[in-house]
């Protein structure tokens, strides 16, 4: 007999398919990838979920692993129903009235077999056949244990697990950007962006970026029906702009305020003419300026999460509260100080050239920004950054081995480019560079290893070289949380 081989999005599949087949387990299951963004929406739509009343687990890319937060689940799952059996026959034994031992006997039948829940079939297309099997009620049982596991499974996914993985099949999944990063394992962007998109499997609701061509460009066309209506792969949009469709989310911007809106059908009981446009309402949401994370590309990852989170039926105001009560991720356009009216920004996680033109393009739409730029670029084409720091910048602090190749392709950009010694000297010079108003953002687009352990080391010096300033205007280290 052979063991069966696979990946761990592969076993975790696998081991989802196992509980439906023996419990009737069949939790909502959301998935997350892109190149940058994913442990931000990861949390944040378990949080919105949690928000919203119902059971959840976060795992993966994010940790824990898949396989040990399954595990885990299944742990807390038996040790709930056992207490439920204990509590039920405690209940029995503290009772003397045989009516009431009756009763408690009927309620634990009730709760202790398997549920019977009542699913109404979809309605027959008038041209199919009606049979007695379909023209019944549907009876479906659902054990105990599966009661007790989480409702909603949170999945942050990379692209290597889903590169190799077979049967994967969520409820909702998205692909929050793309852009160059693990050419070194995937060979091409081609290759890197299919491993990316097989997070959608067969039958999931597809959450796209509008903002993103490559992603969009992921969904399937219709497949064309003879005598039918082509069938369009089902799909939710956000982005930053205004939404075109209903269900879609976006961002307004009105009498100076932005607000992050979805879009309703006007009439939904109104029978449009052919080919005629949908008239739509704007739903407003929640100002921007009431979340935590800062920066236009947080206030996207925002409507990602409304969006998945939405597809899994959670109700849109208990959500809105979650938004608001949000804190971010550490290392990720995080607020670390305000000094002289200069705001500073630890975006070490910002490793590659996608995340820091996003962290350019989420600040500097609200202020002018110096950025700290460079390290180990892992043979990235840094052509991209040219732009935001053309738009969004005041000045250009380089450091670390590939700062030349930086300055190369910011030449043009008619910005100071400066460069530094290290990371201390990189906050003096963007301190002195700042005016008020300004943001310092650290975000490199490189990886840390020539000058520091990790990213997480190389945050904590910039925290350092920032506490130096604050400790010599009088400045305590709250942020501006």
């Amino acid at each position: 007999m052979g063991l069966w081989q696979g990946g761990e999005l592969s076993l975790f599949a696998a081991g989802l398919q196992d509980l439906k087949t023996q419990w009737g387990y069949a939790p909502q299951v959301l998935a997350i990838t892109g190149t940058n963004g994913k442990t931000t929406v990861t949390s944040l739509t378990g949080q919105l979920v949690a928000r919203a009343g119902k059971t959840v687990k976060v795992a993966g890319n994010i940790g824990p692993t898949l396989l040990d937060t399954l595990t885990e689940a299944l742990a807390e799952a038996e040790v709930q129903v056992k207490l439920q059996e204990e509590n039920q026959e405690k209940n029995q034994k503290d009772s003397q009235d045989e009516p009431a031992v009756a009763e408690l006997a009927a309620v634990q039948e009730t709760e202790q077999t398997p549920v019977l829940v009542t699913v109404v079939p979809e309605p027959l297309d008038d041209d199919e056949p009606s049979t007695p099997v379909m023209a019944s009620v549907a009876q479906v049982l659902v054990h105990p244990m599966a009661q007790a596991l989480p409702q909603v499974w949170v999945l942050e996914l990379s692209s290597f697990q889903l590169d190799s993985s077979e049967g994967f099949e969520p409820t909702a999944a998205t692909v929050l950007n793309l852009s160059q990063d693990h050419l070194d394992w995937h060979g091409n962007m081609a290759a890197y962006g299919q491993a990316k998109a097989r997070i959608f499997g067969e039958q999931a609701l597809m959450v796209l970026n509008r903002d993103d061509t490559q992603v969009m460009n992921m969904r399937p066309a219709p497949i064309k029906v003879k005598l039918q209506k082509p069938i369009e792969r089902a799909c939710l949009t956000f982005g930053g702009d205004m939404p075109q469709r209903p269900g879609d989310f976006g961002i307004e911007v009105t009498h100076g305020m932005t607000w992050l809106v979805r879009a309703l059908e006007a009439d939904e009981t109104r029978r449009r003419r052919k080919d005629e446009a949908e008239e739509l309402h704007f739903q407003r949401l929640i100002p921007a300026d009431a979340l935590r994370i800062r920066g236009r590309h947080n206030a996207v990852n925002a409507l990602a999460s409304l969006a998945l989170a939405s597809s899994a039926g959670c109700a849109l105001g208990p959500m809105l509260y979650g938004l608001r009560e949000y804190r971010g991720e550490p290392h990720r356009v995080e607020p670390v100080a305000i000094v002289g009216e200069v705001e500073y920004f630890d975006d070490s996680k910002g490793t590659n050239v996608g995340a820091t033109v996003a962290a350019l393009q989420g600040l500097g739409a609200e202020r002018r920004v110096v950025v700290i730029l460079g390290g180990d670029g892992k043979g990235q084409d840094f052509a991209p950054l040219a732009d935001p720091v053309k738009r969004f910048t005041r000045a250009v602090v380089l450091i670390g081995r590939d700062a030349p190749s930086i300055r190369s392709v910011l030449e043009d950009a008619g910005v100071p480019l400066h460069d530094a010694q290290d990371m201390a000297d990189a906050v003096a010079q963007a301190a002195r560079l700042a005016q008020s108003g300004d943001a310092v953002l650290m975000s490199p687009a490189c990886a840390s290893f020539d000058m520091f352990d990790n990213y997480g080391h190389r945050a904590e010096v910039f925290c350092q070289a920032v506490a130096v300033l604050a400790e010599a205007a009088g400045v305590a280290m709250e942020g501006a949380l």
